[in-house]
């Protein structure tokens, strides 16, 4: 296996396990409830260094397929784009939220506007990632070929689409948010997988 292939399985196994170990982490966290809460959240309270160990090794995914694709597609703005994805993940993992939205248990159930720096800086990152993304499939897609340049443009719609219904949904504080951040994470974080998984075949 090349040096090129290594990075882009890695990447991709890293946007596998991301989903695998929030989901783990959710269902064990006593007062944490999946479909409301979002994966942030889980960087509070005992055992939050999971999740912020989570966001650094997927962050670490997103740039090894991004250095992959530079590589195997001879291209520099997509493959950019994704090295500033993985930024905006360590910015996550760095920078824990507040403690609102009645998580960790004891916290105020009210939804506020962040109020501690590290906070506000944890609240950059999202809106980051998210257009990091959608630019470095739209900047991938003319480099892809038949069905794949069509999944791409695909998951850059879906993933705009999710981008605007979970900032309304959080903005609402409504019982969906997590579901909808999920949603988010799955379109974008399979396409990775999948993109890493092609490249590796060319």
């Amino acid at each position: 296996m090349t040096s090129t292939e290594a990075l882009l399985v890695f990447g991709a196994a890293t946007a596998v396990l991301f989903p695998v170990v929030m989901t783990v982490e959710g269902a064990r966290r006593p007062g944490y409830h999946p479909a409301y809460h979002t994966g942030s959240e889980l960087e509070l309270g005992p055992g939050g260094w999971v999740q912020r160990a989570n966001f650094l090794l997927v962050s670490a995914g997103f740039a090894a397929v991004g250095i992959g694709a530079q590589r195997t597609l001879d291209t520099t703005l997509g493959p950019v784009l994704l090295v500033v994805a993985s930024a905006g993940l360590v910015i996550a993992a760095s920078f824990a939220p507040d403690p609102v939205r009645g998580y960790p248990p004891g916290a105020s159930s009210r939804t506020a506007r962040p109020e501690t720096v590290h906070a506000q800086v944890h609240e950059s990152s999202g809106p980051l990632v998210a257009v990091a993304l959608f630019g470095a499939c739209l900047a991938l897609t003319p480099r892809l070929a038949g069905p794949w340049a069509t999944y791409t443009v695909a998951t850059a719609v879906v993933g705009l689409v999710s981008t605007v219904w979970l900032i309304a949904a959080y903005r609402r504080d409504a019982a969906y948010t997590g579901l909808v951040q999920r949603a988010f994470i799955a379109t974008y974080w399979l396409w990775i997988t999948v993109l890493g998984l092609h490249l590796v075949t060319r």
